[in-house]
């Protein structure tokens, strides 16, 4: 077959192919259109899903009528000056109309500030019709219908009108939290309204854009991030540990304004969270890079959703340090939602999960309780052993004071707990964790501070203290090695290897010890002591994975903080033993000054609070 030149139209279809997924993609290059545009009241109208209809209007700087034909010709923009590293808007390559209209039927409406009156384009699966005169404020309107007609074994793929119409809410509220300083509103047919009033560019209006996309929990629950690092600037909100959710569809991401998915600041994100959280949950984050737009690629795909760093180590090393910083500045904090699982337990006529629901119509509280991750407490493995459930005389024990004798029984264990005595109480209702009063089913302290009562797991609370001082040891010094009898070759690729060997200084104080030998190939002669038999040729290998995609040593680190982590585990106080009012009063000023003791090891809450207010209103008292 000769070679030929393919038609403009076809040329267009092709680049929808990559530009134009489905009805949210369109709405996001519209809508970036609008803010490049100047744009501070953006309305987006569906219909169908987006699939019958897709309507965008503005009240940015417009289209003169001169330009209009321009503005739907491929590869023609107002964005881009002569510098392609110098990517400063949210469009720039001049495919979004013209694709468009090669699967659609496109018009645009448009009038300037200086325009005496407006003017109207339009194109159906890529035949373009004439300019004519409009009638239109200043601004531009863009409509979209019947997308994807010109190409229908694409419509194939499409999802239901529900699905589709959640993405694209979904791709503006993206986009919506990065300009805090324009209003948004999306209707569809559903009938259903999102309207994000505008709330101003400054710290305080950027929270509450925040807040009006993710929550008015989320503040509350949240962590403000400030770190700079040669040239890079990083700001933003991460979540408390014990705030989280079940998928990382709450976790935004922006570089330069732009809104991303990148796996490396997502992978970045779950290293930081890697010892708060447990494998199955996440954390909810607004995160903001700004740098040089020299320094970071957002060319890579046409959809602009997927970026390159020039130092990928250094964003990540960013990310996962000031998060790090923060959690541990933060203090001990407790997530708002445990205290509505609680009141939920708790109010009289609610019946447990899983036994037909809460009563008198409560069903507000039943949502908080599933979201607290509480529910179901009989037959969570976080219970402690032996509590007896059904067994009448073993639920009443704890508060009796022959069973609170046992407190000034045995001998005192701990230092820190001889030094906490004499304390007085009036000093201690006035600390973040308060005064321990009891230890009921042998496991959990209450405690009582000036307006809570507070309810701690022993074992959490001390497992997360010892975890924390064995990272301590592990960072403060060299980590002990031991010599292989007969070294290990590890054969792997030239790059790799070079690789290694431009870390090894890092890796030996981690305690492996490796060098070159020969082409493709290191030698280890040492492996961390804590990790006893391991296999070298697969953590070696993991190793050179990791620095390739993001030139850092993190394997090696989780790998010995999780040998820790099994360690502070079994080495903790357990559930079942009794404790002195010194040592549980000892466990709480430990924790108070231990960073990330909110949650054990394994991302659990190592404690519950209560205000006095909510116990009031549990007992009609408010």
């Amino acid at each position: 077959m000769p070679i030929r030149q393919l038609s403009e139209t076809m040329i267009n279809q092709i680049a929808a192919g990559e530009v134009i997924e489905r009805p949210a993609s369109v709405v996001k290059e519209l809508v970036e259109n609008a803010l490049d545009a100047g744009a501070s009241r953006v309305e987006i109208v569906t219909a169908g899903g987006g699939l019958n209809l897709i309507r965008v209007t503005d009240d940015g700087s417009g289209i003169s009528e001169r330009e209009l034909a321009l503005a739907i010709a491929r590869h023609c923009t107002s964005k881009l000056s002569d510098d392609i590293l110098d990517i400063r808007s949210l469009g720039f390559r001049g495919e979004a109309l013209p694709s468009i209209g090669s699967v659609a039927r496109l018009s645009i409406r448009s009038r300037t500030a200086a325009g005496d009156s407006a003017a109207e384009i339009g194109i159906e699966g890529g035949r373009v019709s004439a300019v004519k005169p409009a009638a239109a404020n200043r601004g531009t309107t863009v409509e979209v219908r019947d997308l994807f007609f010109a190409t229908p074994a694409r419509l194939k793929f499409m999802k239901g009108e529900r699905a589709e119409s959640s993405a694209t809410s979904d791709v503006v509220k993206r986009i919506a939290i990065a300009f805090p300083g324009v209003r948004f509103t999306l209707a569809g047919t559903d009938r259903s309204t999102l309207e994000l009033p505008a709330t101003g560019d400054d710290p305080e209006g950027r929270l509450q854009r925040v807040a009006q996309v993710m929550g008015a929990e989320f503040p509350d629950n949240a962590i403000p991030i400030d770190a700079t690092r040669d040239g890079v600037h990083l700001a933003g909100h991460v979540s408390i540990p014990s705030f989280t959710r079940a998928n990382a569809l709450q976790q935004y991401a922006y570089v330069n304004g732009r809104p991303v998915r990148d796996k490396l600041i997502a992978g970045a994100i779950r290293g930081a969270f890697a010892d708060v959280l447990p494998r199955d949950r996440h954390a909810v984050t607004v995160l903001f890079l700004s740098l040089d737009p020299a320094t970071v690629d957002v060319n890579v795909h046409p959809a602009k959703a997927d970026v390159r760093f020039r130092d990928p180590g250094l964003v990540r090393g960013l990310i996962v340090g000031a998060i790090r910083e923060a959690l541990a500045g933060a203090g001990i904090r407790a997530a708002t939602t445990g205290a509505a699982g609680m009141m939920a337990a708790f109010r009289p006529g609610s019946a447990p999960f899983g036994h037909g629901g809460p009563a008198n119509g409560h069903r507000s509280y039943e949502a908080a309780y599933r979201a607290s991750g509480l529910a179901g407490f009989e037959h969570s493995p976080q219970r402690p052993l032996d509590m007896g459930y059904g067994d009448a005389q073993q639920q009443r024990t704890g508060f009796g004071e022959n069973d609170q004798a046992a407190f000034e029984t045995g001998p005192l264990h701990s230092a820190d707990a001889r030094a906490s005595r004499g304390e007085p109480a009036e000093t201690l209702l006035g600390t973040a964790l308060g005064a321990a009063r009891a230890q009921v089913h042998e496991n959990y302290i209450v405690a009582q501070t000036r307006d809570s009562l507070v309810i701690v797991d022993q074992h959490a609370a001390h497992e997360r203290l010892v975890y924390e001082a064995l990272k301590n040891a592990l960072h403060s010094r060299r980590v002990p090695s031991q010599m292989l009898l007969l070294p290990e070759i590890v054969d792997l690729a030239e790059e790799d290897a070079e690789r290694l060997a431009m870390h090894s200084e890092t890796l030996a104080r981690f305690g492996l010890g490796l060098e070159r030998f020969g082409p493709g190939a290191v030698a280890v002669r040492e492996t961390p002591s804590i990790l006893g038999e391991t296999n070298v040729q697969q953590l070696v290998r993991d190793l050179a994975d990791e620095i390739a995609d993001n030139d850092t040593v993190e394997t090696l680190k989780e790998r010995l903080h999780h040998i820790a982590a099994t360690m502070a585990c079994h080495g903790s106080v357990r559930s079942g033993r009794l404790l002195k009012p010194e040592e549980m009063n000892a466990l709480l000023r430990q924790m108070e000054a231990t960073p990330g003791s909110g949650t054990c090891n394994h991302g659990r809450p190592t404690y519950i609070e209560l205000k006095l207010a909510d116990i009031e209103r549990l007992f009609g008292r408010r």
